[in-house]
């Protein structure tokens, strides 16, 4: 039991002060009959009370249902290390992944990105998994491509995540977390008449209409219910097609992708035909969706664009405790029905933007 003090201040959200970890810690401390207890359920009747007051009630509902797997040894069959002591997907062990990680949806683009780095460290594949990591002048990057989807990114915001935050070789979760700054650099189709091809789009929310994660714990701030309350009356969308859910991007990141972007919120799609309200040959069972969601305005807040990766990142990074941005270059705008003369052109002005930014900051 001693373990869990250290557990309840290295485990809670990054925005609770110092001062509510030390209520936890003051709370565990002054229990005095914890040595009775050799099962955590009971300790946790003596100290709920001043966890939860110390700490969000969520979390502490999160933390008391999930100490078991939390202390314990990940067993096998969840934690997947290949033989070379890699994590499974993404074939990188924790040493080859740097603290600022680019995403990309195509494998090819990888190398793209990394033309650009100083030197090259590291080259690893798995599947459409591939990862480089090099040096941008001082600071370290590790470029990874997800494939396509919230599926994937279900995949590789894990696995990134498990690379920082669990000890691959004794398979338990760190004491002390790290947070990773994840930009992803994609391309969009625009859904405004005043946003062209080959423009940049920085998604300050996005919505996703995919359901990843509704498998997951989540809780919406009250902008984020707000935004998706209105977003639910406004397009009518049924559970029986979507269960939306939403999450902001990181504040301090978006700070720095102000010139030359514009800002909105982003849709991510489980498809690229039906889902994003493309019609070959089969027919839609809600063709007004789209119209619907272009039209959509609360506030300052209007939906921009959509792809399909951007709402599985905020929201998986939100959950883990990391800083999450996506940018992206528009490559097709569906109310005039134009596609950019010059994809790779374009997303290479947007990656040397990226980089500039990413140099001039501190991360």
């Amino acid at each position: 039991m001693e373990g869990f003090a250290d557990l309840c201040l290295a485990t809670r959200p990054r925005n609770h002060t110092a001062s509510a970890a030390a209520k936890i810690n003051e709370s565990w401390q002054a229990s005095k009959t914890i040595a009775r207890f050799h099962d955590f359920d009971d300790c946790y009747v003596e100290i709920k009370t001043e966890i939860q007051a110390a700490i969000k009630p969520n979390f502490a509902g999160w933390l008391f249902r999930n100490h078991k797997l939390i202390m314990q040894q990940l067993p096998e069959s969840e934690l997947i290390i290949n033989e070379r002591g890699a994590i499974y997907h993404l074939n990188l062990r924790p040493e080859e992944l740097a603290p600022i990680v680019i995403t990309v949806g195509d494998p090819a683009r990888v190398a793209q990105l990394s033309s650009h780095f100083d030197a090259i460290e590291v080259k690893q594949q798995h599947r459409e998994f591939i990862s480089h990591t090099g040096r941008l002048g001082k600071k370290r990057i590790s470029v990874i491509s997800t494939g396509i989807g919230t599926d994937n990114i279900d995949i590789v915001l894990n696995e990134l995540d498990a690379l920082v935050n669990i000890d691959l070789a004794e398979r338990r979760i760190k004491k002390h977390l790290q947070t990773l700054n994840i930009i992803r650099i994609g391309t969009c189709g625009s859904l405004q008449l005043h946003i062209p091809v080959d423009s940049f789009i920085v998604s300050t929310h996005a919505l996703g209409i995919d359901n990843l994660l509704n498998y997951y714990t989540y809780v919406n701030n009250e902008e984020e219910k707000n935004i998706l309350q209105h977003f639910m009356t406004h397009t009518q969308l049924t559970e029986r097609l979507s269960q939306p859910y939403v999450a902001a991007a990181s504040a301090s990141l978006l700070k720095n992708f102000v010139d030359g972007f514009h800002h909105g919120i982003t849709i991510s799609c489980p498809g690229f035909y039906g889902p994003q309200g493309r019609v070959l040959r089969l027919g839609l069972s809600n063709p007004e969706l789209m119209n619907s969601i272009a039209r959509f305005q609360y506030g300052n807040h209007r939906i921009l664009n959509f792809e399909m990766e951007t709402a599985g990142i905020y929201g998986l990074g939100k959950l883990l405790g990391h800083n999450c941005l996506s940018v992206s270059a528009v490559v097709n705008n569906r109310i005039t029905g134009k596609f950019t003369n010059n994809v790779h052109a374009a997303v290479d002005r947007l990656i040397k933007i990226t980089f500039d930014i990413i140099e001039s900051i501190n991360t």
